[in-house]
């Protein structure tokens, strides 16, 4: 059904509204997409078909482009596309910027 999109914009707005700073939502972006990337990777190499199968049946999304790719096409898809590129660009900068903060 719609519960991918729906849960997804849901917890945008939450944290857009909570905590109103770019570099929230730019994490809360990137812990989606990695959470939902991780759930496919368990339920297609675990071994075990009843952990697929429950994977499958409730429908959890590829990743955040798959969810863009599933409801859009044609230009809409293209530019959703570069600004999650654009949040992925950010989203590794803030990473990799509190890496080196965490290092020093």
């Amino acid at each position: 059904m719609y519960w991918d999109i729906i849960f997804l914009i849901a917890v945008i707005l939450i944290v857009i509204c909570c905590f109103r700073r770019f570099s929230s939502f730019v994490y809360v972006v990137g812990i989606i997409d990695i959470f939902f990337r991780l759930i496919t990777y368990f339920a297609q190499n675990i071994g075990a078909p009843e952990i697929t199968a429950l994977v499958k049946r409730i429908g959890f999304p590829a990743s955040i482009p798959a969810v863009i790719n599933k409801y859009t096409d044609g230009l809409l898809a293209t530019v959703l596309m570069w600004c999650f590129f654009g949040i992925m660009v950010v989203f590794e900068f803030y990473v990799i910027r509190t890496f080196w903060r965490k290092k020093k």
